[in-house]
């Protein structure tokens, strides 16, 4: 297959700010419509007097001073339900030409068509050669549709949650993420068999290979394994540092670090670390990896009313978690929703939602996007660091049903000057209705992890 002629479209930089009519909202998993909700009311654990000073000496002038500004982009609209909503948009950049001297870079995103609580279409893809500012027609992707099961009538196997990456040692893009099951035009919540990673790689050609199955064969894995949605880090020598969600059963699942190989054909397990463990809900979930000076971090995804955070020296072992909290000492409401970093060279930045005020009644908190520096020694957040990356749009408290969730979202560092967070709204009781939304963040001084 080969690469398809940009479109010459117009961007679109309007946005949707008015709100929608209130009715009932339903959560995006039946099965967790049982699951209380911690943290509501959270207790404000503080540190040592002399720990919150040390923290404020060493990171408060400044904090915020490298995010130059944040402007916000419509990609594609569909809260008028006139079109198609997609969902999970996630970008990475790619060389024009990896074997020039020319170091120009284009986006490709992928991204998928939602039609109910995690009902997914065919798996697309899209690009951009602007930086963003205008995008090709989402095509899809041929080996990341739906397939029958074999024994099982009627069920089909799609795959969700797809992150892509550029690998520069072998100029090939994994697209990583995992295989749900389908029955009709529904999730089958009672048919879903053993979830694992599915991958699909694409070569410098823009050709796609089959998709198949990340091989981890351990008994800790037998009811689900995954990477989906999460973040990982290339090593110089081609290895993938990654995390794995899993569990033998659905509640009580554990993270653990992961070591990869990839040739540009097969992706390969070699290592997993010793497991981190949470009783609550289903336990841990959605981890994201990122490396940082001299250590791999690891954001994780909870249902006890927490995100958590976790150290290692190695991406392997990594040490227990703890709560994200701010920089006083005082513990974050998050609810269940994954978060994401935001790596400089200099500077460390999470992604996430959590609870406030305007918000107390939107499903798990899942508007608005904000922002905050990270403290790399202690694990905290900079709270005087905060920015909204995008806000909400509607009445969070007495008509909540007319906010989109913004929960599953993606980031980019698009280039020195510029980081992107991508997301897909989602208005459950709308018929599945929302936009495609991109939000730009503008450095005051060049990122240099990311090439020029």
């Amino acid at each position: 297959m080969t690469r398809r002629v940009l479109a010459n479209t117009k961007p679109i930089t309007s946005s949707v700010t008015h709100s929608l009519t209130a009715s009932k909202l339903v959560t995006r998993r039946r099965v967790l419509s049982s699951i209380a909700i911690a943290g509501t009311s959270l207790a404000a654990r503080k540190l040592p007097a002399a720990a919150q000073e040390k923290s404020r000496d060493r990171n408060s002038p400044g904090t915020q001073a490298l995010i130059k500004s944040i402007t916000k982009q419509t990609l594609w609209k569909n809260r008028d339900g006139k079109g198609t909503t997609w969902f999970h948009p996630r970008a990475c950049m790619l060389p024009l030409d990896s074997k020039s001297k020319d170091k120009r870079t284009h986006a490709l995103m992928l991204l998928q068509e939602i039609g109910g609580s995690d009902y997914f279409g065919q798996v697309h893809s899209s690009e951009s050669i602007d930086m963003g500012k205008t995008w090709t027609v989402p095509a899809p992707i041929e080996s990341l549709g739906r397939d029958p099961v074999t024994g099982n009538e009627g069920l089909q196997a799609g795959v969700c949650d797809v992150t892509p990456q550029y690998h520069p040692p072998t100029d090939t893009t994994l697209a990583l993420g995992h295989v749900v099951f389908y029955r009709g035009p529904k999730f089958a919540t009672k048919d879903q068999l053993a979830r694992f990673p599915l991958y699909a790689v694409r070569s410098r050609d823009g050709s796609w290979s089959e998709r198949k199955r990340l091989m981890w064969d351990d008994p800790r894995g037998a009811f689900i394994y995954s990477n989906n949605c999460g973040q990982r880090v290339v090593m110089p020598n081609g290895d993938i540092m990654m995390s794995f969600t899993f569990g033998p059963e659905s509640k009580n699942r554990m993270v653990a670090g992961v070591r990869c190989t990839f040739d540009g054909e097969t992706l390969q397990v070699t290592e997993v670390g010793e497991p981190l463990k949470n009783p609550a809900g289903r336990g841990l979930l959605e981890p994201s990896v990122t490396r940082f000076r001299n250590q791999f971090l690891m954001t994780i995804r909870a249902e006890d009313g927490h995100g958590y955070v976790a150290a290692s020296k190695d991406g392997i072992n990594y040490a227990p978690q703890q709560a994200w909290r701010w920089d006083d000492g005082t513990e974050i409401g998050m609810s269940t929703t994954q978060q994401h970093w935001l790596t400089r060279d200099d500077a460390l930045y999470l992604v996430y939602t959590r609870q406030d005020a305007a918000n107390k009644n939107v499903i798990r908190w899942r508007s608005p996007l904000w922002v905050a520096r990270v403290d790399p020694d202690r694990r905290v957040l900079i709270r005087e660091s905060e920015q909204t990356v995008l806000p909400m749009i509607g009445d969070g408290i007495t008509e909540p049903e007319s906010v989109a969730l913004m929960g599953n979202f993606n980031v980019t560092n698009a280039s020195p000057m510029e980081s992107w967070v991508t997301v897909g709204e989602w208005m459950p009781k709308r018929n599945a209705r929302g936009n495609v939304l991109l939000a730009r963040i503008g450095w005051t001084r060049p990122n240099g992890l990311t090439p020029s």
